[in-house]
């Protein structure tokens, strides 16, 4: 006769087998679901836009929709809304600091770029416009533009600053709550560096770039807005002194520079660490401030203009400009807007001496040009860009590339 604990066995026999091909079911997913979420790491970067289609929208369509009867429904009431800083014109004084941090991350940042580029040489094609960091160019035939080889190949020349750190320039408003600057004024108004003008706005305070600083808000009544101050700063009886436009003459001598300069002892390794430091703040920074301070790009070219609107001037040149009479299609920008990261094939290992090959091309990761600077120079990369530089991916031999599944 068997004992009573193996007949509760025999009995819930079903019940036991089911809760255990239960549990082991789960464990296997589980441990599937994590080995694929280690392996997923690479990130597919977006396909090059052509020249007709329009920028993915920062907001989406319908939460512009929202917004418009929103405002269509304010005008219609005449009663006072409130604004918040920094559409009141007043500063938000928790991004002044952060202001400030951009600025000075990105002098060292032009500094460091400077410096490292004496060592680690860019190459650009003269056809296409392609980016290669490193002393050895790449093999890789992708040169498929009007004018390229038949073979595709790059015809590389030297590059410089202006190509791995691309200058995005805006408008200057003296007063960034004010109207938008018309075609006619295009050649009087200063361009500056759009992420300088961001700063500015921001609470930064640059002699040659004098700006509106208001210590009375603006009112938003019946969909208008009311401004009580005075044109210009009470400071001065009358407008003398003050011109919106012009500061070119008052700029600094192209011998007179404030960036941080590098003592005898810092090596190229201190200077690229340093400088990945310094990129990293600004990204950080200007993704702060591009979600309180608005900024306005073209959905068709390049252009970018710091402020609530973007400026009149029909400069624009992109797809169907006539339609639009030269103006441009103004929507909101990000990040990539203001400092546009140029992408560029990642050297696995820079002591090699071996460029990149065609053949091995999908194995091959990519990092914005600043970053691959910095990291063949001896800096660290983070982890957010494991994703690109294709740290999943063991790089084969030439001759192994056929017997890779």
């Amino acid at each position: 006769m068997l004992s009573r604990p193996i007949q509760r066995l025999i009995e819930h026999h079903e019940v036991i087998t089911e809760n255990f091909f239960r549990s082991s079911a789960n464990r296997i997913k589980a441990l599937f679901s994590t080995s694929s979420s280690r392996l997923a790491e690479y990130i597919e970067l977006p396909r090059r836009r052509r020249g007709s289609e329009r920028k993915p929208l920062a907001t989406p369509i319908n939460e512009l929709k929202r917004r418009a009867r929103v405002e269509r429904k304010m005008r219609r009431e005449v009663r006072e809304f409130t604004l918040r800083p920094p559409e009141n014109g007043l500063l938000v004084k928790s991004l002044i600091p952060v202001a400030h941090e951009v600025f000075d991350a990105r002098k060292v940042l032009f500094a460091c770029v400077l410096r490292v580029m004496e060592s680690i040489p860019i190459h650009v094609c003269r056809v296409c416009g392609e980016v290669h960091v490193g002393m050895v160019p790449y093999r890789i035939r992708s040169c498929d533009v009007v004018g390229s080889l038949s073979t595709k190949d790059h015809s590389w020349a030297k590059g410089g600053m202006e190509h791995v750190l691309p200058l995005v320039e805006s408008f200057h408003l003296y007063d960034r709550l004010g109207r938008a600057v018309s075609h006619e004024e295009r050649l009087e108004v200063d361009r500056i560096p759009a992420i300088v003008e961001l700063c500015v706005q921001a609470g930064v305070d640059i002699p040659e770039y004098p700006t509106k600083r208001r210590a009375f808000p603006v009112y938003n009544i019946g969909g208008k807005m009311i401004d009580f101050e005075k044109k210009f700063p009470r400071d001065y009886s009358s407008g003398k002194d003050i011109q919106p436009f012009g500061f070119w003459q008052w700029k600094k001598k192209p011998g007179d520079s404030d960036s941080p300069s590098f003592s005898s002892n810092d090596s190229i390794q201190d200077i690229a660490v340093q400088g990945m430091d310094a990129w990293e703040k600004m990204r950080s920074g200007a993704l702060k401030l591009v979600k309180k301070y608005p900024v306005q790009t073209c959905g068709f070219c390049p252009e970018v203009q710091v402020g609530p609107k973007g400026h009149r001037a029909r400069i624009c040149q992109a797809y169907k400009h006539q339609m639009r009479d030269g103006q441009h299609a103004w929507q909101e920008a990000t990040v990539d807007d203001l400092v546009p990261p140029v992408y560029v094939w990642h050297v696995p290992d820079p002591d090699d001496g071996n460029p990149l090959m065609h053949e091995l091309r999908r194995y091959y990761g990519k990092l914005p040009a600043v970053v691959e600077l910095f990291a063949q120079a001896g800096a660290i990369v983070g982890k957010d860009y494991y994703g690109l530089m294709r740290k999943d991916v063991a790089l084969p031999a030439l001759d192994e590339e056929s017997l890779v599944v």
